[in-house]
């Protein structure tokens, strides 16, 4: 006579082994998806900004005399010397200006081929407030990145949440000047002209 109830048989030392072999392949399984899943960013994170296909295109390309950027960018932050400039075929056309851009934990972004997608004149900000605790105002705002990073005007002396900030003067020139889809590049000056010597610029 069969013993058990049903089809569920009494375990043997057999079957016990081997589901605990399955649960152990199991849990081994897990821990490397899950591994692999945070692993992502981090080598993602340890690729350079300035190895990168968009940045080798971008050293490819002749800088704009006087700036760290392309000749195809439109506008050009350089976060070391905390400038800009406004660029027309290759030529400035209004710069170096004043800026401040992102304090601790808040980098600006590096980007070779950063593209504006809004303009906005009276922005007012939905995470940064004043000192009094009103939300603050973003003047001439043009958004460039993720995250809500733009240009604006605002006091170049202090730092900020990631934008860049300029005198008012420039930031109405700024929004003048570019429009939807125009090129904006955000780098470290040094950098980019290591990185344009090993091309023989």
């Amino acid at each position: 006579m069969r013993t058990g109830i049903g089809r569920h048989r009494a375990p043997t030392a057999e079957r016990v082994g081997r589901r605990r072999g399955w649960l152990a392949a199991a849990l081994t399984g897990a821990a490397l998806v899950t591994a692999g899943t945070f692993a992502v960013p981090a080598l993602a994170d340890a690729v350079s900004t300035e190895n990168n296909p968009v940045a080798r295109a971008a050293h490819a390309e002749a800088a704009t005399p006087g700036t760290p950027c392309s000749v195809s960018a439109r506008a050009c932050v350089d976060l070391e010397t905390q400038r800009a400039w406004l660029i027309r075929d290759g030529k400035v056309v209004r710069g170096p200006m004043t800026i401040s851009t992102g304090g601790e934990g808040y980098a600006t972004p590096v980007g070779h081929s950063l593209r504006v997608y809004r303009k906005e004149k009276d922005h007012v900000s939905g995470e940064s407030k004043t000192p009094d605790g009103r939300p603050a105002p973003m003047p001439y705002s043009v958004f460039f990145a993720d995250k809500g990073i733009a240009f604006h005007a605002g006091d170049p002396a202090r730092s900020s949440a990631g934008c860049v900030r300029m005198e008012t003067d420039d930031a109405k020139a700024v929004f003048a000047d570019l429009q939807d889809g125009d090129k904006v590049q955000v780098v470290n000056g040094s950098d980019e002209r290591s990185a344009r010597a090993g091309h023989g610029d």
